[in-house]
């Protein structure tokens, strides 16, 4: 299985995606934007989010695959997919090959995602980047909330999130 953390940035999904890891038995933390990394190195074509990318759409979930038929599982996996037809793409290919997805939306507001965002000390350089997904991340809510369960995380600490998913896994 893969527990699935969608959101935007600001969100909690990282950090979630650890407590969660260490509270399910067996878990492994599974990171679809390392792929990304990766095929920066190989893919000169310039897109504007290696989600664009068709081959990081299909080595994410064959790299799912592999670690879950090798290694077990469950993945919790901390990505932001605000395009409904890519996260189609990406669970259609999971399902294909037997393995459940658990789509959770981390949702906060607006407001707590700007100060979460202007208040990190970590990705400093990616600021402005990030407040830039807040539009993007409002125009796909409809879908989010149609297709993943939504935990709001506006008021509670990763710690706490990650207990609520383990109890509703």
């Amino acid at each position: 299985m893969i527990v699935w953390l969608n959101g935007t940035f600001g969100a909690g999904k990282t950090t979630t995606a650890r407590e969660l890891a260490e509270l399910l038995p067996g878990a492994r933390l599974f990171d679809p934007e390392i792929v990304g990394y990766m095929l920066r190195h190989y893919i000169t074509e310039p897109v504007h989010d290696f989600q664009d990318w068709p081959a990081w759409r299909a080595l994410v979930p064959a790299t799912a695959v592999q670690l879950l038929r090798h290694y077990g599982g469950p993945l919790v996996a901390p990505m932001t997919l605000l395009r409904r037809e890519y996260a189609a793409e990406i669970f259609g290919s999971l399902a294909a090959e037997g393995v459940p997805v658990r789509h959770f939306l981390l949702h906060a507001d607006h407001d707590e995602l700007v100060r979460r965002i202007e208040s990190d000390t970590v990705e400093t350089g990616a600021r402005q980047w990030r407040l830039d997904h807040l539009t993007p991340y409002r125009e796909a809510r409809p879908w989010l909330d149609a297709e993943a369960e939504v935990i709001d995380t506006t008021s509670l600490p990763p710690a706490e999130v990650a207990k609520h998913l383990a109890t509703r896994l």
